[in-house]
């Protein structure tokens, strides 16, 4: 599977930790040495979770190198949607006349995005697809409770686009080596351990401690399987791209691995936690880095729970 093209949309507010030292009592201090996280960003009053997708999608249309009307299959991924019936893989399908995609909406929480790149990946074994947009817009601010004292400080805004084939179109393509995701509400917590109730109290997460543990262990268990398939070690990875859900559970997983904090890149500082978009955030933010032939390792892991990881060579 190769990346034709990508796109992404941060939007420009942020909201520095002071804020939430009258909103649910923490100090900046304390959220930085807990969370690794300086500012978030935040929708304006003008934008939502639709809005940013599109303009993911704009902005990755501008490096594709065929028509957007030749893509088979739309897949919108994440957790906090505007609408789960006329979801953002059919506003975009409406927006761009994709008239010949299928189009669908998946969601396994912070793993989202690894979820939708598995089933296109499906699609495009089965025959049933050739070419695939993935899109995925985490609006946290719409469902978040920011004075939850738990992870009301955590969340950002942002949204990612991908296209992706199942042959190579053009010779700077990268390669999706390896796609692997795995389903775990059968371990600790599970679902009860971070869960988003949209007629309740939002996102929340009551157990904090439990999804530390075990986002720690399975981020390495992807990387390790990823890299096994591949026959090479983590090790051997350019870079690792985590999942930017604490900074605390990064610089574990690097204590573990035995590797250099420069090994791992981040956005989180900046942005928070901006969910299953996080990750593909930071690869896209830092395409200018990567070399031909680098090898990049995400892992991912979400609530309820889940976990997933992919291989890019570049």
């Amino acid at each position: 599977m190769y990346i034709n093209a990508t796109g992404f949309y941060v939007p420009t507010r942020r909201v520095s930790n002071d804020y939430f030292l009258n909103v649910n009592g923490l100090t900046s201090d304390w959220i930085l040495q807990r969370t690794g996280i300086n500012t978030r960003s935040r929708v304006r009053e003008e934008e939502n979770g639709n809005t940013m997708g599109l303009a993911a999608v704009q902005a990755a249309l501008k490096k594709l190198p065929y028509s957007i009307k030749e893509v088979d299959l739309i897949i919108s991924t994440g957790y906090t949607p505007m609408d789960t019936v006329g979801t953002l893989a059919h506003i975009t399908q409406r927006e761009f006349q994709m008239e010949h995609a299928a189009a669908m909406m998946v969601s396994s929480a912070c793993s989202s995005f690894i979820s939708a790149l598995e089933i296109a990946e499906g699609y495009f074994c089965s025959g049933k697809a050739k070419k695939a947009l993935v899109v995925c817009s985490e609006n946290n601010s719409y469902y978040c409770n920011e004075t939850d004292p738990q992870c009301g400080h955590l969340w950002g805004d942002a949204a990612v686009a991908m296209f992706v084939s199942n042959e190579k179109i053009t010779d700077s393509d990268p390669e999706i080596l390896n796609v692997v995701t795995r389903g775990l509400g059968h371990i600790g917590k599970g679902p009860d351990a971070v869960y988003l109730r949209p007629k309740g109290e939002g996102i929340a997460m009551p157990d904090g401690r439990d999804v530390f543990i075990n986002a720690t262990r399975y981020m390495i268990e992807a990387l390790e399987i990823i890299t096994q398939r591949n026959n090479i070690t983590i090790q051997d990875l350019t870079y690792i791209v985590p999942h930017q859900a604490n900074l605390r559970i990064i610089s574990n997983i690097l204590h573990i691995l035995g590797l250099p904090e420069e090994k791992a890149l981040n956005n989180i500082q900046e942005y928070g936690n901006t969910g299953s978009a996080s990750a593909i955030l930071v690869i896209l933010e830092n395409l200018a880095k990567f070399k031909k032939n680098d090898l990049v390792g995400l892992t991912v892991f979400g609530g309820g729970y889940s976990s997933g990881g992919a291989l890019i060579r570049f």
